[in-house]
């Protein structure tokens, strides 16, 4: 009967120690993340990576002179040097990558988020927009043996024209890959899960990237963005995308609204660049870019000097348009795509010539006026009858990036793209530029790889002319 007993003690004993064990693991606890989830996180990196106001977004608006700072000059006379690419791997790149792994291993995280087509399409065009944008920031930068964890801890970096030629790639199947007969994705805080949208996305985008080769490939370029026109782009303002802030969240308010509103700094004031440009020609976009002050006046802080200066009352903040909670920010819309239609007209990469080249460009800047909220047809046709913006074919080119320069307002990237490309607009750099080379052409690389990622980090540096400093020339310009 002792005998019996112990058994029994150590038979309980054991079951005992068993369901202590399943009780302290949470039946709730994730293994793995959700697919939804990862898509969210990854597009929410666009406010601080693409459209906000830290380091590593607010330096294209200026450098193209849509913005002035005021009590903090720095960032305007060129002093950012080299700024770091982690973030964009370890945050975005990596949670898409995720999401392509787990659909392609069949794992249950992906189940019940869309399609497996349509999850792996849509991460592909995730991260062709933000390798796109990093190269176009940095050059050459690791692409082909990135995002693989402990297989490759020192990637090498690819040529930007092989990344080019990647993405275009990556671009045409994502969008053959997507099913609208099958279920759309879930967690899409950018398109909602409108499938037919992320093909125009993608697309918007492969047009975009054929235009950079207007220099270097021209064949090329031709190519791809009659491919990419046919493929189907923004047909309409109702297609437009902008990404949405949340108001009453301050996890999701507007980064400008978190600048003005939240910090109270007031760093930042509409430069006087695009004001002196604007206000003669009576543009009605200007009071929605700037913030009016006493009698109705947008006044612009004038670019580049390294005085500080207040600016709240003195020179106008962004308009509330672009700074309240959940003021959306533009990424592509259609005007934009007019604007590139009527380049490519004048270029001779699409039919119509000078014609239709004056067509679209007018287009687009009544596409513009619209999305702004205000056309009035009487002052659309004086305006577009204005010397300097009435087409004329010798200044055509000019007069349609300068144009585009205006209606990308803190979309400013793009127009840094456009301005290394074509030289237009005409800017005058900084008066107070630490380096007399002006505005810069590229980003430096960040200071950490010449230690952990050392002889690609060399060969990177070789490759741009033996300097990692902010004036070696993309590619697209060679």
């Amino acid at each position: 009967m002792k005998k019996l007993l112990i058994l029994f003690a150590a038979a309980t004993s054991l079951y005992s120690c068993n369901k202590f064990d399943d009780t302290n693991i949470s039946p709730a606890l994730l293994t793995q993340a959700s697919t939804k989830a990862l898509l969210t996180n990854a597009q929410r990196s666009m406010s601080d990576l693409v459209l906000g106001n830290t380091a590593a977004s607010r330096l294209g608006a200026l450098y193209v002179q849509h913005l002035s700072e005021g009590p903090y000059p720095g960032s305007s006379l060129y002093s950012d040097r080299n700024l770091t690419f982690t973030a964009w791997y370890t945050g975005p790149l990596y949670d898409l990558q995720t999401i392509i792994n787990y659909n392609n291993e069949g794992l249950a995280a992906a189940n019940g988020n869309g399609s497996k087509n349509n999850q792996i399409a849509v991460a592909r065009i995730m991260k062709a927009y933000y390798y796109l944008l990093m190269t176009d920031k940095w050059g050459d930068i690791p692409y082909s043996q990135a995002l693989q964890g402990n297989k490759a801890y020192s990637p090498v970096y690819d040529k930007q024209q092989d990344i080019y030629t990647a993405l275009f790639k990556e671009l045409t199947e994502a969008v053959a890959q997507i099913n609208t007969g099958e279920s759309s994705v879930v967690g899409d805080v950018l398109l909602n899960g409108d499938m037919n949208a992320w093909k125009r996305f993608a697309n918007t985008i492969r047009m975009t990237m054929a235009l950079r080769l207007t220099k270097a490939d021209v064949t090329k370029g031709k190519a791809e963005y009659a491919a990419a026109v046919a493929a189907g782009v923004l047909t309409s303002n109702a297609q437009n995308i902008a990404y949405k802030f949340i108001a009453g969240d301050p996890n999701n308010y507007n980064p400008w609204y978190n600048n003005y509103s939240i910090s109270n700094r007031n760093d930042y004031a509409i430069s006087k660049t695009l004001t002196d440009y604007m206000e003669p020609k009576a543009d009605p976009r200007l009071k929605i870019y700037g913030e009016s002050l006493s009698g109705g006046v947008v006044k612009g802080l004038a670019y580049g000097r390294n005085v500080a200066v207040n600016i709240p009352a003195a020179y106008s903040r962004i308009g509330d348009a672009f700074r309240s909670q959940s003021s959306a920010m533009p990424v592509f819309n259609y005007a934009q795509v007019l604007f590139m239609q009527a380049e490519a007209a004048k270029l001779g990469w699409a039919a119509g010539g000078e014609a239709e080249a004056e067509a679209k460009y007018k287009a687009a800047i009544k596409a513009s006026w619209e999305q702004y909220g205000v056309f009035n047809q009487a002052a659309y046709d004086t305006y577009v009858a204005l010397p300097g913006v009435a087409y004329v074919a010798a200044d055509g080119h000019k007069q349609i990036i300068t144009e585009k320069w205006v209606h990308l307002y803190l979309n400013s990237w793009e127009s840094w793209n456009d301005w290394r490309r074509t030289g237009f607009p005409v800017l005058t750099p900084a008066v107070d530029a630490v380096d007399s080379r002006g505005i810069p052409l590229r980003l430096g690389y960040p200071p950490t790889e010449s230690a952990l990622n050392g002889d690609n980090y060399k060969a990177a540096v070789t490759a741009i002319g033996g300097t990692d400093d902010n004036y070696g020339k993309m590619w697209w310009l060679k």
